[in-house]
């Protein structure tokens, strides 16, 4: 295999994940990252490029013979990066790892996925969705649901389109709000109302070329802010790997009734699909359900789940291209890995940026994959509500715990926050 100039689309710490592992392949010649951050700049070349700015994306593309684009965020996928990048740049080597918008569709409308799970006997809630049109019929339909009552604007709300509320009334005037005023921008003008699955979470990960597949490890994420699950819900405030509640018999029910149906359905409905699902499963008694999907890898689940892939991931991205998906051979450590999120005092609300990090050259026993932090002269800076994740390993799961405790210890920014009892629930 010849050696290639590879692309990764993003700015986050799932981003300096794949970073650091591609940046260990053998066969990457040249690394650039658009548009990075600090965090990424160490182990590629930054470039100031918006993901949503297709043009100097292709650009960019063309004129450093770039042959492999890695997209991390799901924006540029649902708004069709991977069809514009195809029928813009003439060449067929091009390796694109992320859907086209028809298979984004799956994370861009929550109807569309909905829709894709019942077609193919795929286990999930029941569901409805209502819209300007029929949102008279939706207090029928809540009425029938038992409490808690779970709200989801159909489109992309950057994580927080997703509500659940134990109060009927209060169901009714939010569906309203949604609706009819705008809560969501356009995100919610209609909206999926669902049954409620009381249970644990787990996120699944698959690699896919349309036909064949690969499982990733599976990983377990805490979104709450507070210490214990409580307060609002963020991107992710840290992430386990493996689950060790996911016992092979579980898995077995996850691959034979969730991603098997999933792969196969994309099939039969011709969506060309070449990237990661994400699976947002529910266990309910033992019993694997889907709340969602997600067309990109997940965010702070890349960065347990990556340091446990021994395989060349580089090399596992071309045979997506030669159909050698299901020959290659995808090797996982099986230490546990302990991501905890480092975040600005105030996010997921207001949140101050700018602030100086002190303390990322200590010497520690993790890896620091950076997520919201920028270069400002001689320093680094906070430049997101998510800052620094921090990533360890060990045989034991208390271990790996510590070590990330222990270098989170030694990181100093104003505002520092994190949740000191992720995992701890396991």
């Amino acid at each position: 295999m010849e050696s290639h100039k590879v692309l990764i689309i993003g700015s986050g710490g799932r981003e300096n994940a794949l970073a650091w592992k591609i940046s260990q392949s053998r066969f990457c010649e040249k690394l650039f990252i658009a548009p990075g951050n600090a965090g990424t700049s160490f182990l590629g070349e930054n470039v100031e490029i918006s993901v949503s700015d297709f043009v100097s994306i292709r650009d960019l593309i063309l004129y450093n013979k770039i042959s492999i684009v890695i997209v991390g965020p799901e924006d540029p996928l649902v708004n069709g990066l991977h069809d514009f990048l195809i029928n813009e740049i003439k060449n067929d080597n091009l390796i694109v790892i992320g859907p086209k918008k028809n298979g984004a569709a799956l994370e861009g409308s929550k109807e569309f996925a909905k829709e894709f799970m019942f077609r193919h006997k795929i286990p999930t809630a029941r569901y409805r969705t209502f819209n300007k049109k029929n949102i008279h019929e939706a207090n029928i339909f809540l009425n029938s649901l038992k409490p808690p009552y779970v709200l989801k604007a159909d489109g992309l709300a950057a994580g927080k389109g997703v509500l659940i509320l134990t109060n009927l009334n209060e169901a009714k005037t939010t569906l309203e709000n949604m609706i009819l005023k705008k809560k969501f921008g356009q995100a919610s003008e209609r909206v999926v109302i669902e049954e409620y699955l009381k249970g644990i979470e787990v996120s699944s990960f698959v690699l896919t070329d349309g036909d064949t597949y690969k499982i990733f490890p599976m990983a377990k994420d805490y979104k709450r802010i507070g210490v214990g699950d409580t307060g609002l819900n963020t991107g992710g405030m840290g992430a386990i790997s493996p689950v060790p509640f996911v016992d092979q018999k579980l898995y077995q029910k996850i691959e034979n009734q969730v991603i098997r149906p999933t792969i196969n359905g994309l099939k039969k409905d011709k969506i060309d699909y070449t990237g990661f699902l994400f699976i947002g499963l529910m266990i309910v008694e033992n019993e694997p359900y889907v709340i969602e999907y997600n067309v990109r890898l997940g965010d702070p689940e890349t960065e347990a789940i990556l340091p446990r892939i021994e395989s060349d991931l580089l090399e596992i991205f071309l045979q997506l291209k030669s159909s050698q998906l299901q020959t290659s051979n995808l090797k996982v450590s099986d230490l546990f890995s302990s991501t905890v999120m480092t975040v600005s005092k105030g996010y997921p609300e207001k949140y101050e940026k700018g602030k100086i990090i002190n303390g990322l050259d200590s010497k520690n026993e993790s890896f620091l994959f950076h997520s919201g932090t920028k270069k400002e002269s001689q320093n680094i800076v906070t430049s997101g509500g998510r800052v620094i994740a921090v990533t360890s390993m060990d045989k034991l799961l208390n271990k790996a715990l510590e070590k990330s405790y222990k270098t989170i210890s030694k990181i100093e920014f104003e505002g520092k926050t994190f949740r000191n009892d992720i995992g701890f629930d396991l």
